[in-house]
Formats: C-alpha cells, sequence, structure tokens
C-alpha cells in the first residue's frame, strides 16, 4: 500500500474504515461542548506513535486545590476512548486508569491493538466532565510503501521569553503527520534569569529556579497551560527529547553547569525529579530501565531515531581534551544501540533526533565582539577554541566512529542552539569538499529563546551578519546560517528527496505573531550534500 502521511481529506477516508489522514480544522482540536475547562485545564496530548499503538496524556484537576506539584486532591478513575471518528460513535479501544496525587493527576496510556495508518480521535472522561478531544495517528506497517512524511520540527520554548505562536501556526497546518521536539521543551531558570533580551514576558511559576519534584511539576504544568501548546499537541502525535533545560544547563551525566550541589543539593535527587515530572506530563514512551532513545518507523520510507545526549555523556570539556577516546557523548550502550539501528534497518531515509548539533563549528575567526554571544549560545571556551565543547565537537571520538557508518539518507535533525543552520555532515572538515560529506544536518531556530542580537540587544540583522558571513568563510560545510529568526521547521521526506523549510514569526512576544517562510534547503537521496531550494513544498 502506498500512502502519503499527511492530515487532509480525513473524513473521506475514515467514512471508507482506512483513515489515511486527519481532518485539517485550523484550530488543531475538536472542543467538545461538555468539556470543563477546569477540570481537563491542560489539554490532551499524544506521541510516540507506532503501526498498532499510540501513547495519549492527560491531567484532571479533580478539586480546585489540586494544581500541578501540590500533592492535594483525591484519587480518581479516568476513562478513556479512542474512535475512528470525532464522535465516537465507532469505539475501538477504551479503558479506564486510575490516577492522584502520586502521579500528580497525570493520565497516560500507552493504546494498544490499533490498525497502521489510521487516524483516531480520543477523550477522557472523569467525574462527569470529558476532555477536549485530541487527533492522533498511528504510523504505517513497517513494510508499507509511504509516498512522503511531513513533520514540523521545532526546539527551545522558553515560557519567560515570548508566545508560542510558532505552536499555533503548526497546529493549524493541514499537512503534518506529527511534531519533532528536540529538547528544551521548558526551562528550569528562575523568574528574570532567562528572559527575552532579559525582559521577561510571562513570568515562570515557580519564580524560583526549579530544583524539587514538586517544582518540576509545577513547570511543566504551567507549560501546558498555553493555549498554543495545547491546540498542537492535540492536533497531531509529537516525537520528543529532552536536551539540558529539562533539568539544569549543560547538564551531563553527573551534573550540569546551572547545579551547585552545596546549595542545590545531591544531583542524582534532582536528576530524578526532572525525569519523574518528564514521564509523567509528557507523551513519551520509554525503555524498561527509564531510557528515551528509540526508534520510530514510517515504512519503508523512514525511520526516526531519537537519541538522548545528556543522559550519558561525560562532562564538558576544552582543549585537546575533546579527543580522549575515553570520552562520549551517547554512552557505550546507545551508541552500540545507534550503530546498530543504522546499519541493519533498511529504511530509505534515517532520521536522527538530535538535539545538539553534529557538525564540526570553527570560531576562530570572530571577533570579540561575535564571540561573546556565541560562546553564551554555543558553550565555546573563552579562549576561543575552535570548538563547540557541549555539542559533538566535545567528543570527537564518539562523532567519529558515528560518521564511519553512517548509510545513506542520513539526515539530522537538531536544535540547542536557537538559530538556522543547513549544514553538509563532513567526514573530515579540513578536507573538505574534497572529502565528502556523509550526511546532513537541519538545525531549526528557538520558538522563544533568545539569538545572537537579542543576546547583545541590538536590532535584528545588525551584528549577526557579520557573525554569519565569518562563520561561512571558514566552515565550507556550513551551507547557510541565520542567527536571528525565532520560529520552526517542516520537514518534508519524499523517496527522491528530503527537504527542510524554514519559518520565522513575526515577534516572538506576540500571541498573534504572523509566520513566513525564509529558506530552504533540500538533499537528494544518495547525494549526502545539500542543494538550496527556491521555496517552500507546496
Amino acid at each position: 500500500m502506498t500512502q502519503t502521511i499527511m492530515r487532509r481529506d480525513f473524513l473521506k477516508a475514515a467514512a471508507a474504515g482506512t483513515g489515511v489522514a486527519v481532518a485539517g480544522l485550523t484550530t488543531g482540536a475538536v472542543a467538545d461542548a461538555s468539556a470543563d475547562a477546569s477540570f481537563f485545564r491542560h489539554g490532551v496530548a499524544s506521541g510516540d506513535p507506532l503501526p498498532t499503538a499510540v501513547i495519549i496524556w492527560t491531567r484532571i484537576t479533580p478539586v480546585p486545590e489540586a494544581t500541578p506539584g501540590s500533592g492535594a486532591g483525591p484519587a480518581a478513575e479516568v476513562a478513556w476512548q479512542v474512535a475512528t471518528d470525532p464522535g465516537f460513535g465507532r469505539v475501538v479501544a477504551s479503558g479506564t486508569l486510575a490516577t492522584g496525587p502520586d502521579r500528580d493527576h497525570t493520565v497516560k496510556v500507552d493504546v494498544q491493538g490499533l490498525a497502521p495508518a489510521t487516524t483516531y480521535h480520543y477523550r477522557f472522561l472523569s467525574g462527569g466532565q470529558v476532555s477536549p478531544t485530541g487527533r492522533t495517528r498511528t504510523s504505517p506497517g513497517p513494510r508499507d510503501t509511504v509516498a512522503g512524511l511531513r513533520l514540523g520540527v521545532v526546539s527551545c520554548s522558553n515560557w519567560e521569553a515570548g508566545r508560542f505562536a510558532a505552536y499555533r501556526h503548526l497546529a493549524a497546518r493541514e499537512d503534518l503527520f506529527g511534531v519533532v521536539h528536540l529538547g528544551d521543551y521548558i526551562y528550569e531558570y528562575g523568574t528574570g534569569e532567562y528572559a527575552a533580551r532579559g525582559v521577561v514576558v510571562r513570568p515562570h511559576a515557580p519564580a524560583h529556579e526549579i530544583l524539587t519534584l514538586t517544582d518540576y511539576r509545577i513547570r511543566h504544568g504551567q507549560y501546558k497551560t498555553d493555549p498554543d501548546l495545547q491546540a498542537l499537541h492535540a492536533s497531531v502525535p509529537w516525537m520528543v527529547v529532552w536536551d539540558d533545560h529539562e533539568v539544569a544547563n549543560d547538564a551531563w551525566s553527573g551534573g550540569a553547569e546551572n547545579h551547585t550541589p552545596a546549595t542545590e543539593g545531591p544531583w542524582p535527587a534532582r536528576l530524578a525529579a526532572s525525569r519523574q515530572a518528564y514521564f509523567e506530563w509528557m507523551p513519551v514512551r520509554t525503555g524498561p530501565s527509564g531510557e528515551i532513545h528509540r526508534n520510530l518507523r514510517f515504512g519503508t520510507l523512514a525511520d526516526l531515531t531519537m537519541l538522548d545526549l545528556r543522559s550519558y555523556r561525560s562532562q564538558q570539556t576544552s582543549g585537546t581534551a575533546v579527543d580522549d577516546p575515553s570520552r562520549t557523548i551517547t554512552g557505550d550502550a546507545q551508541m552500540a544501540w545507534l550503530k546498530n539501528t543504522l546499519t541493519t534497518g533498511d529504511a530509505r531515509w534515517r532520521l536522527i533526533g538530535n538535539s545538539v548539533m553534529i557538525s564540526p563549528l570553527a570560531l576562530g575567526a570572530l571577533p570579540a565582539s561575535v564571540l561573546g554571544p556565541l560562546r553564551e549560545l554555543l558553550g565555546v571556551p573563552e579562549g576561543g577554541y575552535g570548538l563547540n565543547s557541549d555539542q559533538w565537537d566535545g567528543y570527537t571520538n564518539d562523532r567519529k566512529e558515528l560518521l564511519a557508518v553512517l548509510p545513506a539518507g542520513t539526515v539530522f535533525l537538531t536544535g540547542d542552539i536557537h538559530t538556522t543552520w543547513a549544514n553538509d555532515v563532513p567526514l573530515n572538515a579540513a578536507t573538505y569538499p574534497s572529502t565528502p560529506p556523509v550526511a546532513v544536518e537541519f538545525v531549526v531556530p528557538s520558538v522563544t529563546s533568545d539569538n545572537v542580537d537579542d543576546i547583545l540587544k541590538v536590532p535584528a540583522r545588525t551584528v549577526s551578519l557579520t557573525a554569519e558571513a565569518l562563520i561561512k568563510a571558514t566552515n565550507g560545510h556550513v551551507r547557510a546560517v541565520e542567527l536571528d529568526s525565532h520560529g520552526y521547521g517542516v520537514l518534508d521526506v519524499r523517496p527522491e528527496r528530503v527537504q527542510m523549510d524554514w519559518y520565522k514569526v513575526s515577534g516572538r512576544t506576540q500571541a498573534d505573531a504572523r509566520a513566513t517562510w525564509f529558506s530552504s534547503y533540500a538533499s537528494a537521496y544518495g547525494s549526502r550534500r545539500l542543494t538550496k531550494a527556491s521555496g517552500p513544498v507546496a
């Protein structure tokens, strides 16, 4: 069966019982007239679609005092329903789940026994109330032929730095199978510590830096009150992975830059609290030991491999120490799993959800005025070394090991640095382009978090222009870089090529910000390199 994984024409398909796509409703969610906004105030979500399963999520507020992190409120039974029609006349799966303060009144169900490549509607019922209706979709069967796949790609959504208009524009699209979020879904900072050019657009709760399970639950709960985030969660399944700010800035396996044990307690306690809240509040599937790296397949067209580049990594370093073969960004077990996944899989395209940039980056030619904000974004040492030690540049042995086994059609999808990049990934940057690239990389801008000119508090497209020119002059594999815009990417995958279209919002602090296309790059299958595209995919 040949399929194009999109959301339009659902009603016709559902009537035929095939569910090839989801209805194109501009609000992103179908709200029930009976839904109590205060009872289901955090919306609904779905994630990690498989051919016969998908996760659905919500949270209840059974009594007013049962706010996130409060530990208050009674235990309650929550019923859930999954149907092939928005009116729930054809319910295909249902059940009940007990929730309460022990799980912060969240509800997460891994619904099994579904049909491949089918659009479903889901809702929750409790206390005489009905949740908003969400839409989700299962992936095609592993041997199904798929004509196309389109995904929204986002990262770095800081509540204090702006509004989530980027989510609203993605929710309004009719052509997405789902959304890939590459990390920094929440930020851990206290109010005013990391805002929009130093200005708090909307204050964090709690107001202090989050450290405890209560703190992380409150922060996750706050983010999920955003109406644009709720709309996008309700419209399509999400595939997520964490980066550092879900715990603390520049996190590694034994600590973080933004964690001081003497005043903030043991790192393992903070890490465990953040992870528990994340698993409670996010529609994500985990392995038997709580691991989050995983592989999702879309027929014969594409695999999406989501990496965890924080839990197992060595502490960041600088200078020649980055070449130490004992240092790792993936951990040995995840690297072995990743190499096996890439070398034994047979999907045409290998998409890798990669929270930090894998392409090498030399910054030695930049003046101090430009290097300063880039160092803040990229983690470059004070001495201006030509590397980014928080990213794969700080773990060169792991990068070399991975690049040596990449199959044709490997595409890295990257977040973290709040800016837009289109990179050929060289096996050896020093000899590029005479040494051909081995993959391509698309880096998406932040939803709201500060970029270069934001950090300098200068008008957009001023200092950043100098930085972009110098980066390209000293990094030939960087095909394009844009250091100013906030927004999102849309990845279009076809058997013959992949293309990333980048969109920017007119103002990250504006709830009604417009979104406009500003750049596109594509890669033909087998070329392992990028070419500029004249416009977005229709």
